[in-house]
């Protein structure tokens, strides 16, 4: 079953993404605008409005926040968990999730797990599980992630050889988006109208959700 391919692009990106991730990081936390508003941008509404990617519903939320990243990105990783702090936090956050496996096929088979794992209902907590894991995500480590995260491997495996052709279309639309948006690299983060490219600290992502409400109110 065909695969997204890497692009001269992607390949670009795989060398480029650890350091503009960090750079970008570091300037943003430091500057007075997180990120650039984008609340006219086509593109961007349409990301906002995706009713199709996997999220973390909140039950009150006045907020979307599209994360864009991937699994074998080690800037992702490390900022995961500021990620999930900050919108537990809030508590007013729906958080929506877009796979963009730019570091290599074990990112998109990693990727494709654990978009097969969306009609279990288990994504959140295997998202969760992807990002901590430091071993190879080769398919026992994918196995064991999946199971200890609640889901039944059988099933996923019958989800990926019957649906997989889907997987990879919703993947080739997020990598189609993210260019879109002109993403430099993972993660990136569409926050309602405000645009953020690299990691940022729980501190700075409250404070993006704040800059976020405020362009919303002021529209």
């Amino acid at each position: 079953m065909a695969r997204p391919k890497l692009d001269r692009r992607d390949l670009l990106l795989l060398g480029g993404a650890i350091g503009i991730g960090a750079l970008v990081s570091f300037v943003l936390r430091r500057g007075r605008d997180l990120g650039v508003d984008v609340g006219d941008n086509a593109i961007a509404q349409s990301v906002l409005h995706d009713s199709d990617s996997p999220r973390l519903r909140a039950p009150n939320a006045d907020l979307i926040a599209v994360v864009f990243t991937d699994y074998l990105c080690p800037v992702c990783k490390v900022s995961a968990p500021a990620l999930a702090r900050a919108v537990a936090d809030d508590g007013r956050v729906t958080l929506i999730y877009r796979d963009w496996p730019v570091f290599g096929e074990p990112a998109v088979a990693a990727a494709r797990t654990a978009l097969a794992a969306v009609p279990q209902g288990i994504y959140p907590a295997l998202h969760t599980r992807l990002m901590a894991e430091r071993r190879r995500l080769d398919p026992p480590v994918l196995r064991q992630a999946v199971e200890a995260a609640g889901g039944d491997w059988p099933w996923l495996l019958s989800v990926l050889e019957s649906g997989g052709r889907v997987i990879d279309q919703r993947l080739a639309r997020n990598a189609a988006d993210a260019r879109g948006l002109g993403l430099a690299g993972t993660p990136s983060m569409l926050i309602g109208p405000l645009l953020v490219q690299g990691a940022l600290d729980e501190t700075a992502l409250k404070r993006a959700f704040a800059q976020a409400r405020q362009l919303q109110i002021s529209r």
